[in-house]
Formats: structure tokens, C-alpha cells, sequence
């Protein structure tokens, strides 16, 4: 069997009504193109049909696997546990709903060919490829969380909470067993880490459409992840990000008050 190129990790929680045309979109594109791949789906201790219609999948085509989260755990906890199982060179992960569509991962993988360690997808690189945007109160609510990382955590990138992201196997390997936020403010923890790590992040411009039944509450959500990002710089003051420095192609445990990436510069 030839090693695996990329991983395709999709966390699911109820999304039993829509999850089927996503898999079939996912698993059409990968053949299509010819890919040498693996479609990790991690159920997040969903109460629907989610993880019998992943099976039902997964019975049809070995490409499939259905990763099972011991109970809800949120988003972060599912994108780490199917990152860190996945075995390809390139781990891609994607929003359930597929607002970025996955014909969007060409421009992902062609910046980790060009030297990324990680890239991101971007919403805001490049509006005018928004096809379907958020209302103006989520938008407000996006470009103030954007000002508070910067101010709180210093990642400089005009869209951190996009739902689509590549890592080559190093940095996943990495950066995600030291993540500890794990609902939705995971994707500045991760990012702030790649910079601690000393790893090199690229924004990408992609095409994205707002999905109206999205679970996230601007106000309420929002107001755990402004907590979650004072989490990440305690966690950084405090040590608990020590636990590993980014050497070779994993991550090696120190000792405490040992040596610190001082890696501090996002390309």
C-alpha cells in the first residue's frame, strides 16, 4: 500500500442532515483528482445519524474512517484527535458544511509546496470571493475578535477563524499535542503556537459562504472565546506550553525551566 499524501479531517456534531452531500462532494473531488488520500470524519458525541451515515460511508469506500470522540468534546478536541491519527503528509481539515468548498484545497496545498509549514484559509484576503456573507453583527463581532489577537496574542492574520486549514505532518505532529483549548477558540491557540514553535503560516484567499444554520452565537460564543484567548497567554506566562519544541519531525519533552523555541515571526 503506498503512503498516504494527504489527510482530509472533518469534526461532525449532529450534522446528520447535511454530512451525506459533504462526504459525497469530498470523496468525489479526491477520486477525481486521483489522490492518494485518507477522509477522517470525528464524531463528537453527536445524537443524530451522524456516525451510522459515516459507516454507511465508510462501508462503500476504504477511503472513509470514523473517528468516535468520548462524548462532546468540541470542536478543537475533534480537529486534534483527527489530526493527530491521521497519516498523511498533508492534514487538511474542513468545516462540516464545506464553506470553503473542498476545490479550494489546491490553494492550500500550493502554499505548503512553495514552503508553508501551515496555510490558512482567509476570508478576508480577498473579500469579493465571499459568495455568501455573514449579517453585519457577525461581521462586527469577527473584526473585533481579529483586533483583540493582535492586541492579546499577536497573530497578525486577517482571518484566524476560517474552518479550513492544511498542516504538513511535522507541524500537526507538532503543535497539536500541545493545544489545550478545545472548543472554539482553538484556532488562535494553534496559530500563536506555530509562531512559539517557529513554524511558518501562509493566509490563502479562498472562496467561503456563510451557512446560515451555523451553531456559533456571536455574543455568547464570543465571549468565551475573548476568555479562551486570555487562557492561551496565561497558559504561554505560566509554562504550560513547555512540554515540547519543535525538533526535527516531532515534538521532544524538556525539562521545566529548559530551552524555549525563540521563534517568534509569522511569514
Amino acid at each position: 500500500m503506498k503512503d498516504i499524501t494527504y489527510s482530509i479531517v472533518i469534526p461532525a456534531y449532529d450534522e446528520g442532515t447535511r454530512l451525506g452531500a459533504t462526504l459525497e462532494k469530498v470523496l468525489g473531488y479526491v477520486r477525481a483528482r486521483g489522490w492518494n488520500a485518507e477522509v477522517i470524519v470525528v464524531n463528537d458525541g453527536s445524537r443524530d445519524s451522524t456516525a451510522d451515515l459515516v459507516r454507511g460511508f465508510a462501508a462503500k469506500d476504504p477511503m472513509l474512517r470514523l473517528l468516535e470522540n468520548p462524548g462532546n468534546r468540541g470542536k478543537g478536541y475533534s480537529v486534534r484527535n483527527g489530526m493527530l491519527n491521521a497519516v498523511g503528509e498533508i492534514v487538511v481539515f474542513s468545516d462540516a458544511d464545506l464553506s470553503s468548498p473542498i476545490e479550494e484545497m489546491p490553494k492550500l496545498l500550493g502554499a505548503i509546496a512553495s514552503g508553508a509549514d501551515i496555510a490558512i484559509g482567509s476570508r478576508w484576503l480577498r473579500a469579493e470571493l465571499q459568495t455568501q456573507r455573514q449579517s453585519p453583527l457577525r461581521q462586527l463581532f469577527g473584526r473585533i475578535f481579529n483586533a483583540l489577537n493582535r492586541i492579546i496574542l499577536g497573530l497578525r492574520f486577517k482571518d484566524t477563524q476560517c474552518g479550513f486549514k492544511a498542516f504538513t505532518r511535522r507541524a500537526a505532529q507538532t503543535i497539536l499535542p500541545l493545544q489545550r483549548i478545545e472548543r472554539w477558540g482553538f484556532d488562535p491557540e494553534i496559530l500563536f503556537l506555530a509562531r512559539k514553535c517557529g513554524f511558518r503560516v501562509e493566509e490563502v484567499a479562498v472562496q467561503w459562504g456563510h451557512c446560515g444554520d451555523t451553531r456559533i452565537h456571536p455574543l455568547l460564543d464570543g465571549a468565551r472565546m475573548f476568555q479562551e484567548m486570555l487562557r492561551i497567554r496565561w497558559y504561554d506566562l505560566t509554562g504550560k506550553y513547555e512540554g515540547g519544541v519543535a525538533v526535527g519531525a516531532k515534538a521532544v519533552k524538556t525539562p521545566p525551566g529548559g530551552p524555549r523555541s525563540d521563534a517568534s515571526r509569522i511569514r
